[in-house]
């Protein structure tokens, strides 16, 4: 679950600059003392400690162990900081984590199941929820008029789809 990216070096001591990736960066920066430092180029990821965190505007700036050049820290340049779900913040109120939904029955309001819950997708507009009923994908656009109800416990998303959604 990534909660950073890293953008580029700060200083001269192997310092970088990261893109919180959380609706909520102090609680989860400060906590923060072991991570996965993700490479998308080549989806490998290794353990990193951090040394020290220290907020700057709207970004982070980071030292990890190991990184004390801004050479170093350049080589780092566009990797993603994760950590295992377990480590995830509680959500809020109302709140959840798609992956806490995965393999959830989706039903309309009239009790018709659908298919399962399988990922969001990002689009321009808004999160696309990708539902999976064996022989095809459907795109649901996450958006209250469409989502009316998520049941995190049950494992169950009611969903009141416009004309034509569940049927392409």
């Amino acid at each position: 679950m990534a909660v950073g990216e890293v953008l580029r070096p700060y200083g001269v001591q192997g310092d970088l600059r990261v893109r919180p990736l959380t609706d909520r960066p102090r609680e989860r920066f400060e906590a923060l003392d072991e991570c996965l430092l993700l490479d998308r180029a080549t989806d490998r990821s290794e353990r990193c400690r951090l040394l020290s965190r220290r907020f700057d505007g709207d970004s982070v700036v980071i030292r990890l162990e190991g990184v004390t050049s801004p050479e170093a820290a350049r080589a780092l340049q566009g990797r993603l900081l994760a950590i295992e779900r377990e480590q995830a913040l509680p959500p809020g109120e109302g709140q959840f984590y798609p992956w806490q939904l995965e393999g959830a029955a989706v039903h309309t309001v009239d009790g018709r199941l659908v298919g399962r819950f399988v990922r969001v997708e990002d689009s321009p507009g808004q999160p696309l929820w990708v539902v999976e009923d064996g022989a095809r994908e459907l795109l649901v656009p996450a958006v209250p008029e469409i989502v009316v109800e998520v049941s995190v416990a049950e494992r169950r998303i009611v969903i009141d789809p416009p004309e034509g959604l569940i049927d392409l």
